[in-house]
């Protein structure tokens, strides 16, 4: 009688414990080990696309014939030669204001200063044709300007009121397409005809009013400005400016690949001296000349020189066409991995981040397309990928993401392309593991969340942000960031019913979810109360199912039938992850859809060609194992699913004989499954494992041997295969190391001998089996492998709490009466 009471004390099923109290740290890796399991994968892999494109060859606007090319030739007629006109064509109205000379008058005689004409017309056409001769040289820079003093022709100069008409040296024809005739402002028809750029941000060597206050034309400046101002300017363009344009020509006439070493040179000299007398952006009277001199100079085709050419135009603010034309330029250039080395060595970075950063999407869009599909090919390089994260990248991106929210339906399809263009350079980022702090600290993942939603029909750009979240979501500082997105989960849900044919879009995506749900009871059971969440997934499972099996083996193309599980792998991951959640868990157990579809899955496929996907279906049906409600359909399907399990464990792989174990360890709490494991012979298959040496494997092992043990019939079956002497020698081998195994493997001895079939040992092993209970009960002796002070405590705590009490119970019943009392 105190036999059994005692064997009712201490036999019972191997069954998962679970406790709303407060758990100990044994308590808690007990509960992950013995019961519902996380599971894990591998995160899709995204394929390098070798061309530098703009849209690739499976983006969906491949064979649009409205896109924005990648391919185009630019030569020096394609760039306009003054920059500010307008570019609608639109005549400007008059300027009501009394002119005023750029030769400084007497006050008393306002044209005693000003040149006489040349006496004999023959000078005038003497003078012409020079000019003419100088045109028409192969090679020359037909538009360089003179240094001043130098003139060419004369023009008449229309007299203000009470003046006569007078003839005055034209100003170099580089310069102006008419003689400067004083102060002008923008007119209402000059601003609403020409683009305006904002102050390039980064590094750009420009003041905040270099190119949105008191902005010169080519044909002046907006401002007045005092003889001194003149003066000062038209020395330094004689000493310095005029000087290097001229040396520019002279140099571009050569063809060495030393020339144009030299032409980098000068436009950097150029650049600089401009910086250094405050000429930049738009402050130069003569900015035109310049900019004509530097377009003529992109006819040469290199692109070393194009990228200082390019630095230089947009530290000058071009705009309107001529920055469209320069943002293709550098985008031209960047298409060749080759090039890359260039844009490590130059600013041009910079100043590509400020058009970003400053210019109007509205008016400039195509310019920002070509700027963001430079630094998308750029960022696929991990030395320039460096040096974007170090120039702020990353929040020059996320504010022009803002700044495209805000714009209107005119502008949707171009602010859609430029998105694509960026998120594929996020991506390209994220890739840095410096990246994923810059993305939580400027809200970079909720702001993708908004364009998800402005854009939820465009394909390339939610799977650009799928892989986005499918790289960050596996680290905990993003994925808490994004799962504090509101409505992420029903977003990412919708998406998913909306694209499920797509299925790069729709892995990732499942992916995402899968790591939020892997580590937080809240997002599991906030995902799970999304409206029409399990029959979205549900339907997803089974038309990627159907995809299999719908068609002949044959006719599926391998690459593509892996696929296809690869997205049943992530989405079965999602719902085994659920389920842990105990609200979720039981009404996702008693779905009967959901077992039936697990249960097709095993039976339609084989561990050799989906062996990932089998072994995570095997962790979902024991993680709903665990729920033993009355309405489980995993209950009333109990002999089934084991009958399904023997193709895992009759496999080569030691993962699918694992989880197939420990769903084993689960179903055989009935009495029938245990008669069914006998009856197939899955016992002897247990106890093999326990020679495997392996903690999980010996653990799930003794999980099913302590629940076979129950039935006496199934004692004396266990004893022919020597399953007490395999439990003794694994208590021995690796108790030690794993109080919570050594506990199992004396609970599964317990049922074992205390049945009264205590001859299942002879004298030496019994003898054996108390030595090391009486050892491993030994504090001190138990815990003096453990050097970790850190991992003491654990350890400590699991030998108290799993192997001690069972271990003692164990010992009593062994020891012989005399030593007992």
């Amino acid at each position: 009688m105190a036999s059994m009471e005692r064997k009712h004390e201490i036999c019972s099923p191997f069954i998962p414990r679970r406790s709303a109290l407060t758990k100990t740290s044994a308590e808690i890796v007990s509960e992950a080990r013995q019961s519902l399991r996380v599971q894990s994968t591998q995160r899709p892999f995204t394929p390098r696309d070798g061309h530098r494109q703009l849209f690739g060859k499976s983006s969906v606007r491949a064979d649009c014939g409205s896109r924005p090319p990648s391919t185009f030739s630019l030569h020096t007629q394609n760039f306009d030669a003054p920059d500010s006109r307008p570019g609608s064509g639109t005549r400007l109205s008059p300027l009501d204001h009394k002119p005023k000379f750029p030769v400084p008058c007497d006050a008393e005689d306002a044209f005693k200063a000003f040149p006489k004409p040349p006496a004999d017309p023959l000078e005038v056409k003497k003078g012409l044709a020079g000019a003419r001769a100088r045109l028409l040289r192969a090679g020359s820079l037909t538009t360089l300007p003179p240094v001043e003093g130098h003139t060419d022709a004369t023009e008449r100069v229309n007299p203000g009121p009470g003046q006569k008409q007078l003839s005055a040296k034209r100003l170099p024809a580089t310069d102006h397409t008419k003689v400067y005739g004083g102060p002008r402002k923008p007119g209402p028809h000059r601003a609403a005809s020409e683009s305006r750029i904002k102050q390039p941000g980064v590094d750009s060597g420009l003041r905040p009013t270099d190119c949105t206050t008191g902005r010169r034309t080519e044909m002046g400046d907006g401002d007045d400005t005092t003889s001194k101002e003149e003066d000062a300017e038209s020395l330094m363009w004689n000493n310095k400016i005029g000087p290097l344009l001229q040396e520019l020509e002279t140099v571009a006439a050569g063809s060495s690949e030393a020339s144009v070493d030299r032409l980098c040179d000068l436009c950097d000299g150029l650049r600089g001296t401009l910086a250094e007398a405050d000429m930049l952006g738009r402050r130069c009277k003569r900015r035109s000349g310049i900019l004509r001199a530097l377009f003529h100079l992109i006819d040469l085709n290199s692109a070393q020189l194009n990228l200082h050419i390019a630095k230089l135009c947009l530290a000058l603010c071009v705009s309107g066409n001529n920055l469209l034309n320069i943002c293709k330029l550098i985008f031209q250039i960047s298409r060749s991995e080759s090039n890359d080395i260039l844009f490590q060595n130059n600013s041009i970075i910079d100043s590509l981040l400020g058009v970003l950063s400053n210019e109007d999407v509205s008016t400039s869009g195509e310019a920002l397309l070509y700027c963001v599909g430079t630094l998308k090919f750029l960022s696929g390089n991990s030395a320039i990928l460096r040096l974007l994260l170090d120039k702020n990248c990353v929040s020059v991106a996320q504010k022009l993401i803002q700044r495209l929210h805000t714009l209107d339906e005119t502008h949707f399809t171009m602010a859609g392309h430029i998105l694509v263009q960026l998120t594929a350079t996020l991506r390209n980022l994220a890739d840095h593991p410096d990246s994923r702090p810059l993305f939580v600290s400027f809200s970079v993942l909720s702001e993708l969340c908004l364009v998800l939603r402005h854009h939820c029909k465009d394909q390339d750009i939610c799977t650009n942000i799928s892989r986005i979240y499918s790289k960050l979501s596996s680290y905990s500082e993003c994925r808490l960031a994004l799962a504090q997105t509101p409505d992420c989960y029903r977003l990412f849900l919708e998406l998913l019913s909306k694209h499920h044919q797509k299925q790069d879009l729709v892995v990732r995506l499942l992916f995402t979810l899968g790591n939020l749900t892997a580590k937080g009871e809240e997002a599991r059971q906030e995902l799970y109360r999304c409206e029409g969440c399990v029959d979205t997934l549900l339907r997803l499972y089974d038309s990627y199912q159907r995809r299999q099996t719908g068609a002949p083996s044959s006719s599926k193309p391998p690459v593509s039938a892996r696929e296809d599980d690869d997205v049943l792998v992530k989405l079965v991951r999602v719902l085994a992850n659920m389920c842990i959640h105990p609200a979720v868990g039981p009404a996702l157990a008693s779905n009967t859809t959901f077992i039936q579809l697990l249960m097709e899955t095993l039976e339609l496929r084989s561990v050799q060609e989906s062996e990932e996907l089998l072994v995570n279906v095997a962790a979902t049906i024991n993680n709903l194992s665990f729920y033993q409600e009355e309405s489980s359909a995993i209950r009333h399907s109990r002999l089934t699913i084991s009958n399904l399990m023997l193709k895992l464990v009759l496999s080569c792989s030691m993962d699918a004989m694992l989880e197939a174990t420990r769903v084993y360890g689960n179903l055989s709490q009935s009495k029938d499954v245990r008669d069914f494991i006998i009856q197939n012979k899955v016992h002897q298959f247990a106890v093999t494992l326990l020679d495997s040496k392996s903690t999980e494997m010996c653990f799930s092992a003794c999980g099913v041997l302590t629940n076979l043990a129950l039935d006496p019939p199934n004692r004396v079956s266990l004893s022919l295969e020597a399953a007490a002497a395999k439990l003794v020698d694994c208590l021995r081998d690796l108790g030690p190391g794993d109080w919570q195994l050594a506990g199992q493997v004396c609970q599964a001895l317990w049922n074992l001998i205390s049945g009264g079939s205590e001859k299942l040992l002879d004298t030496q092993e019994t003898e054996s089996l108390l030595e090391v209970l009486i050892t491993y009960s030994d504090e001190e002796e138990a815990l003096k492998w453990i050097e970790n002070a850190d991992m003491r405590d654990f350890h400590k705590a699991c030998w108290e709490l799993e192997f001690l009490p069972v271990a003692q119970k164990l010992m009593k019943t062994l020891q012989p009466p005399d030593l007992t009392e």
